[in-house]
């Protein structure tokens, strides 16, 4: 609703490092049954590997001119990771951009950090200024935050593509009691101790307490 703090989607639940993380490493045991002798590990947002440049590659989708990667069967709400193998692999070929002439995601950028397709100003992101800015954020966003106060998913909830994206089937990811509550409550009374609490192994962890206090009250919610 209009004024209530908004946080991005892919926290709602557990942290994805990890969920992710058990995921292809209980994948990486699946090769090794399956195949004998595999070296391998496991990067889940956690080392400098180009995530979305591999993926690419891969065909796992396009980068979308919101810069996100998108896949045309699944939209673009899903985590990537990789694992390097000491395998050789017959890789797949990458698939074809069918962004054509959409700018949705363009056009409904609050603080117009997509300046252009395919490019991003990283700092004028809403994800940028809510969880990765330490210091406090620029008076120029006050009134373009669209009340997020951790991540945003405005380029995303716009593309026509993500029509095809189906809500998720893993328990880890699903919000809380807690957390719910907290949501309803529009953020009232958000102490250290209830914030150790809901958050306890979310992906919202990164700000600390202070960091989300500072984004709830740029937007001024409650």
């Amino acid at each position: 609703h209009k004024g209530q703090g908004k946080i991005s989607t892919y926290a709602y639940g557990e942290d994805y490092h990890f969920v992710v993380k058990d995921k292809m490493k209980l994948f990486l045991d699946l090769l090794q049954e399956q195949v004998g002798e595999v070296g391998g590990r496991v990067f889940v947002d956690s080392a400098p590997v180009m995530d979305k440049a591999w993926a690419t590659k891969a065909g796992l989708g396009w980068q979308g001119k919101n810069t996100n990667l998108i896949h045309p069967k699944q939209g673009s709400f899903f985590f990537i990771a990789e694992l390097i193998l000491d395998i050789d692999l017959l890789p797949d070929g990458p698939i074809k951009d069918y962004c054509g002439t959409c700018t949705k995601c363009i056009d409904a950028c609050p603080t117009d950090a997509l300046f252009e397709p395919y490019k991003i100003d990283a700092s004028k992101c809403i994800s940028y200024l809510t969880i990765e800015l330490k210091e406090e954020i620029p008076s120029e966003f006050k009134n373009k935050m669209d009340d997020w106060v951790f991540g945003c998913d405005v380029c995303q909830d716009v593309c026509p593509w993500n029509r095809f994206s189906k809500p998720n089937q893993e328990e880890r990811f699903k919000p809380s009691a807690d957390f719910k509550e907290l949501l309803d409550a529009n953020f009232k009374e958000l102490t250290q101790e209830v914030f150790s609490k809901v958050f306890k192994g979310s992906a919202v962890k990164r700000t600390k307490l202070d960091g989300l206090s500072r984004n709830i009250n740029f937007i001024k919610v409650g």
